[in-house]
């Protein structure tokens, strides 16, 4: 009020009037009048939402791989996507059937867009890719199955 050099100000709706003034330069005082009609009726500002009905069903669960060995497992160090190739178009890092080493780069998982290089950190034989190109990976996830 005081940038618009404001002493006063009024408005008014269908159910609501709300008076505000401040002080002059004469030190009169200020008054803050909120006002309600009388007729005005509680409502919320907004409808409440309609849900649709729920089914008694539960919801599906991710489905786990039966008879994986988790010490036979390399898991995603971190959250992120899931990469198994450096660009669309290029190779995948690792296949099933592929032999690895500590050093082999078998993926990248995209963390708050720093792209990641996992290495496999064990020796062996990728068995199995647990996981999409895509997909979001948590942390400890199962990623690959390596068998020795």
């Amino acid at each position: 009020m005081k940038r618009a050099d404001l002493t006063e100000f009024e408005i008014e709706e269908e159910k609501l009037k709300l008076r505000i003034a401040r002080k002059s330069n004469n030190n009169d005082p200020v008054v803050i009048q909120p006002q309600q009609s009388v007729n005005a009726v509680s409502q919320p500002p907004f409808p409440a939402p309609v849900l649709p009905p729920t089914s008694a069903q539960p919801s599906p669960t991710p489905s786990k791989e039966p008879d994986i060995d988790p010490e036979k497992c390399i898991k995603s160090p971190m959250v992120g996507t899931f990469y198994i190739a450096p660009s669309p178009d290029s190779d995948p890092f690792v296949k099933e059937g592929d032999s690895v080493t500590e050093d082999t780069t078998i993926c990248i998982v995209e963390a708050m867009k720093v792209m990641n290089e996992i290495k496999a950190e064990k020796k062996g034989r990728i068995s199995k890719v647990l996981i999409s190109d895509g997909d979001t990976v948590e942390y400890g996830q199962p990623i690959f199955v390596l068998e020795d």
